[in-house]
């Protein structure tokens, strides 16, 4: 498989933690079986890749006068519209959003510093040599 899409999978599979966790913790937030999770999750990931963007651009003074609670706002609003497309994945409102979406991006966050902790450093590339040295030629 292409990296890419290893990738991308990899997210999903964080994304899937992270609600799967936030529904046992946070109350308010069920979701009623695996095929429910898929649709959350692959629903969660468009929103995050489209909407997310748009919306950080058209409230990025709101976002700046919150000194970035704004972003939380976002992201529990997105949890929530999701909540409310998604048969089987109930969120009671817009606090228990809140949780679920801060649960989701602190899973996020640990599990990409434990990953990025076990993979090599990535190499810089190497220069090559011009003949000349480094003269600028005008």
């Amino acid at each position: 498989m292409p990296p890419s899409v290893l990738n991308l999978l990899a997210r999903w599979l964080v994304l899937a933690l992270g609600v799967l966790i936030a529904t046992r913790i946070v109350p308010g937030i069920r979701c009623d079986g695996g095929s429910t999770l898929l649709a959350v999750v692959v629903l969660l990931s468009f929103c995050n890749a489209v909407l997310r963007p748009l919306l950080l651009l058209f409230t990025l003074p709101f976002i700046v006068v919150t000194m970035g609670l704004g972003v939380v706002v976002i992201n529990a609003l997105l949890f929530l519209f999701v909540g409310r497309l998604v048969e089987g994945f109930h969120v009671a409102g817009f606090w228990p959003a809140v949780g679920g979406s801060l649960v989701v991006s602190v899973t996020n966050l640990l599990v990409s510093l434990f990953l990025r902790g076990r993979m090599p450093p990535p190499r810089a590339p190497r220069r090559k040599e011009r003949p000349g040295g480094d003269v600028i030629d005008i």
